[in-house]
């Protein structure tokens, strides 16, 4: 008689030969492979999925908001697509504090919409569909509607006396006056007849290269941006249509580093994705793989080392357009030795610790802040996608901001990215805002490769605990062997000993938070080093929520994983 035996985690990682996806969101997942099976890229895909989480997770991605993507062809080229909105010209420190200086949210934080312009940049320079046809599957959702689930009716749940406030946002999410229950359907009419316009702008054109750029200019020259721009300052926000005319994304550079042999790639200091590569640099000069995992000796030195990039990031981080940022030096062998020789592996720093010398001036390490309500700090906003294919392609994307910060803009149903939230209002700071400046993003997707062929694509919702759970994540792959779900479900930690991302940029010195399944004995372990230990659930998505998908030269396969903390799913071919 064959001994069944119980899987070593909750799912099995999904495994193809021709393509793997997988995201915040099961219908999302399901949108990508339609459009693959259909003979679209996996950048076509990556799109098409990116737009339906903007509808099916509307309390963490919107239209409206960010969409930072990586996207590796092939060939090897890697590209970052810069998918975050800049400040209105008229928003700068003064302005902001005349009126009332709370930017941890809602319209006075409010940057122009990046997320519809970086899904058309990368159909434009990567894929090769028109932007209805990827646009199909999000429109079905928003229009057919789909039923709700217990993690956005707990969401909705928490910010209901927002949505309450905000009559347009109640009216799509507060249907028949009250929350909905879970599986009733949700339908977002204005959201659809705005993808809608987009997809009509296009059809008056001949060529695809015309189309993706008549729907850029409807929605940012043309009625849509007229809509946004008058209902900002209806509402006491400061973006004008001259702010919509002008701003584009573009595509950059990534950031890169290796790390045992493999080639890692993120987006650069205009957000958070250099933290990884600077954690990757730090731990590369220890043995982990001789340290048991998840033990106090490996997570001491993890978290140490998140540390010291939180601590760079603070001081150096902020966008290259407006600031000098010496990323050379960050990611460098040299830096990350010093780095090293600061880290005591028996005792942890005692709150966040000075930046390193990088040869440029470095903002102070603030003093500890008082918790205080409100903001984004711990909402449950950001998703994920990635696609990888058989030859190697790979599409990246973290889309973010939903509908429990800011109300819905009447008749469009998305919303005016707050992202300014993650900005500073002490001038000294490099992420300070200024007129046309992009705040310091939290959304970081990221690429590893290999010379062999290996490729992997991943990322997470999370916050400021994304390149941590990403890192985690990556270590679990590359250090201890595991598969990519295993890697995926393994048990998290995360220091909250910095200066958050989100106004007022809450400190808490010494604060580990850790998954009740890491081990008594390396809590135990942590607390003796003197990090102050707080116990999440087993499972908790606050951890975050990985999702990736790689390709194994090996033997020809393609694998996905997704995060059972969320509502991720992996689906694959």
């Amino acid at each position: 008689m064959i001994e069944l035996r119980p899987l070593p985690t909750l799912r099995p990682p999904v495994m193809g030969r021709r393509y793997a996806v997988a995201s915040g969101h099961h219908l999302a997942s399901q949108a990508a492979a339609r459009i693959l099976e259909a003979g679209g890229t996996v950048v076509d895909a990556g799109v098409a999925a990116g737009l339906c989480l903007n509808v099916v997770q509307p309390d963490m991605t919107n239209l409206g908001g960010v969409a930072p993507i990586v996207v590796r062809r092939a060939n090897g080229q890697v590209a970052t697509i810069s998918g975050l909105g800049r400040w209105p010209q008229a928003a700068t420190v003064d302005e902001l504090l005349r009126r009332g200086g709370d930017i941890s949210g809602g319209i006075l934080a409010s940057v122009v919409p990046a997320a519809l312009d970086a899904w058309v940049e990368a159909l434009a320079a990567f894929g090769t569909m028109r932007f209805a046809d990827v646009a199909a599957p999000a429109i079905e959702l928003a229009e057919r509607g789909f039923p709700v689930n217990r993690f956005l009716r707990d969401n909705l749940t928490s910010a209901a006396p927002a949505l309450q406030r905000w009559p347009s946002t109640a009216a799509v999410y507060l249907p028949r006056g009250r929350l909905p229950q879970v599986g009733e359907v949700l339908v977002q009419r204005d959201l659809a007849a705005t993808l809608r316009l987009l997809v009509e702008a296009e059809g008056t054109t001949t060529s695809r290269a015309v189309g993706l750029q008549a729907v850029r200019d409807r929605f940012y020259r043309g009625d849509i941006a007229q809509q946004l721009a008058a209902f900002c300052q209806q509402e006491g926000g400061l973006l004008t249509t001259d702010d919509l005319a002008r701003f584009t994304v573009r595509q950059e550079p990534p950031v890169r580093t290796t790390y045992r042999g493999y080639d890692v790639f993120g987006c650069g200091p205009w957000c958070q994705g250099p933290v990884l590569l600077q954690a990757l640099n730090i731990l590369e000069g220890y043995d982990l793989a001789s340290l048991p995992h998840n033990s106090a000796d490996s997570l001491h030195l993890i978290l140490q080392a998140l540390l010291a990039a939180f601590a760079d990031r603070h001081a150096y981080y902020g966008d290259p357009d407006f600031v000098p940022v010496p990323v050379d030096v960050l990611l460098s062998r040299e830096y990350a030795a010093r780095w090293r020789a600061r880290i005591d592996p028996r005792r942890a720093f005692a709150g966040m610790p000075e930046p390193g010398d990088a040869g440029r001036p470095a903002a102070p390490v603030p003093p500890p802040a008082p918790r205080r309500a409100g903001g984004r700090e711990g909402a449950a906003d950001t998703s994920y996608v990635c696609v990888v294919d058989s030859d190697g392609n790979a599409f990246s994307a973290t889309p973010s901001d939903g509908v429990l910060e800011t109300p819905l803009v009447p008749g469009l149903g998305i919303v005016i990215s707050p992202r300014g939230s993650q900005s500073w209002l002490d001038p000294s700071h490099p992420a300070c805002v200024a007129p046309g400046k992009r705040p310091r993003l939290t959304p970081s997707p990221a690429v590893v490769t290999r010379p062999d062929g290996f490729v992997l694509a991943f990322g997470t919702p999370g916050y400021d605990v994304q390149p941590q759970a990403m890192l985690q994540f990556l270590l679990n792959l590359i250090e201890y062997g595991t598969d990519p779900q295993e890697a995926v479900e393994a048990a998290r930690v995360a220091t909250y000993s910095f200066p958050a991302s989100t106004h007022p940029h809450r400190y808490e010195p010494g604060l580990v938070r850790a998954e009740a399944r890491i081990p008594e004995a390396a809590r135990a372990g942590l607390q003796a080093r003197g990090h102050r230990v707080d116990l999440w659930p087993q499972w908790t998505p606050q951890a975050g929520g990985v999702c990736a998908a790689l390709r194994d030269p090996a033997e020809g396969v393609v694998a996905a994983a997704a995060d059972p903390r969320r509502l991720s799913y992996a689906v694959g071919w």
